[in-house]
């Protein structure tokens, strides 16, 4: 039988409506379904050194995973391969990557280890973070490309997610290729700097070592990963986490043998003279914290701040170069009253210029009706200027042949022979004007 399920709404800050269920509806379940796919999938995990040889990069590697992840190494032929010579004798960058499967609790982990062998090992290492670099956004280019294909069901990530940058225990301070490296990375791979060989410094040495290094690090503004909480973690995890940021840069120890200790116990660790350096003891190295974080804690921290801040950033930079722009227009929430008001605010805009348009055209030909009008007009009255004149010419030829008959108005005496040409004159005159009729002058 179905019980009801009543629900208390609130209001949060982002406007949304919470819904608080009275009864169990089952969604809360949803992180185990997670948990069995992601049991069944498994995780992939690339894992990047970068530092000078000699300061145990690979012997921490096996360590940290409890496995011969880097296969033991031939001095000679390393020596010989690892690290080639470029023209007068200066040695290159080499990027070489080693993938494994590791199986723990049914768990598997597709571990990507990449070494950069030949860093930091010229005399000139100017630009020698280049190649790291190049890669680093290879890596990212390609997964670029992965995802803008018709298929996507098959993408490979091989992006980078987490950089362990191994700083030389000088005890002083960063050098210049550790500054202008970290400067140069940071804001493209989680970056997590490392103090190898700890056990050359005393403890006062290490302490005093990584104030210097992170004073460094914050004067030139160089973004490290640290481990941060939330609303979600629980007394002991916001504890742990704090504990762990302030063992940043972590100071390491690594080995790969075991030792026995004064009471007979076999620790893995180094033997000396004057006692036993313990990997995974706290009060020895931090290798412990290191681990926690890189790999029990913030694992999926790391993937995650590579997916959605460092490879979203790279991509919007490569997109917005390449000429892409994004219209944002179309990432609004949708409100159907907005929306018919903002189309009836674009409709009447719309007809308030078609009609600014019809009255300028209206306007436009009553001004081109109107001068033919005043055209016409003009050449009506001239044409009446020249009839009047014609007419006003012709009145006065007559009046001239008037005169010259001797023609008046008023009659007086006029002799005979006067009368006789006159006669004669009248009847030229009557023949002419017969003559011009028929020519059609008239």
């Amino acid at each position: 039988m179905r019980g009801n399920t009543s629900m208390q709404s609130t209001t949060g800050a982002s406007g949304a409506t919470k819904k608080k269920m009275n009864g169990y509806v089952g969604f809360s379940n949803y992180p185990n379904q997670e948990h069995r796919r992601s049991i069944k999938r498994g995780f992939n995990f690339t894992l990047m050194v970068a530092g000078e040889s000699g300061l145990g990069k690979s012997t921490l590697i096996n360590t940290l995973f409890e496995s011969k992840v880097y296969p033991a190494k031939d001095e000679n032929s390393h020596a010989a391969v690892g690290t080639p010579s470029a023209p007068g004798g200066t040695k290159t960058v080499e990027i070489t990557s080693v993938s494994a499967e590791i199986v723990e609790n049914n768990v598997k982990l597709r571990l990507s280890v990449v070494d950069t062998p030949g860093f930091g090992d010229s005399i000139n290492n100017e630009q020698a973070w280049q190649p790291i670099l190049e890669n680093i956004e290879s890596r990212f280019d390609a997964y670029l490309a992965q995802e803008n294909r018709v298929n996507r069901s098959k993408i490979v990530d091989n992006r980078v997610n987490a950089l362990l940058y191994f700083i030389k225990p000088t005890g002083h301070a960063l050098r210049a290729i550790d500054i202008e490296f970290m400067k140069n990375l940071h804001n493209k791979v989680n970056l997590i700097p490392v103090i190898a060989r700890a056990d050359t410094l005393t403890a006062r040495e290490v302490e005093q070592f990584k104030a210097r290094v992170l004073a460094d690090i914050n004067f030139h503004g160089i973004q490290i990963f640290r481990p941060v909480s939330d609303q979600f973690d629980d007394p002991d995890t916001i504890a742990d986490n704090k504990a762990i940021a302030g063992k940043i840069p972590f100071a390491v120890v690594g080995s790969e043998r075991f030792v026995e200790r004064a009471d007979g116990t076999r620790v893995r660790g180094r033997q000396y003279p004057w006692g036993v350096i313990e990997v995974e003891n706290e009060a020895h190295n931090d290798f412990v914290s290191l681990r926690q974080m890189l790999l029990r804690t913030h694992m999926e921290e790391l993937r995650d701040a590579t997916d959605v801040s460092l490879y979203e950033t790279y991509r919007t930079q490569k997109l917005l170069a390449l000429g892409h722009v994004q219209d944002n227009t179309v990432f609004r929430e949708f409100n159907p009253r907005q929306q018919a008001e903002e189309e009836e605010r674009v409709h009447a805009a719309k007809m308030q210029k078609l009609e600014a348009e019809m009255a300028a055209v209206f306007k436009q030909k009553v001004q081109e009706k109107e001068g033919k009008l005043r055209q016409s007009e003009e050449e009506l009255h001239t044409r009446h200027k020249d009839m009047k004149a014609v007419l006003e010419r012709q009145r006065a030829e007559l009046e001239d042949k008037k005169r010259r008959l001797g023609i008046s108005d008023t009659p007086h005496a006029m002799p005979v022979h006067a009368h006789a040409h006159a006669a004669q004159d009248v009847a030229q005159q009557q023949a002419q004007a017969k003559d011009k009729k028929k020519r059609g002058f008239f």
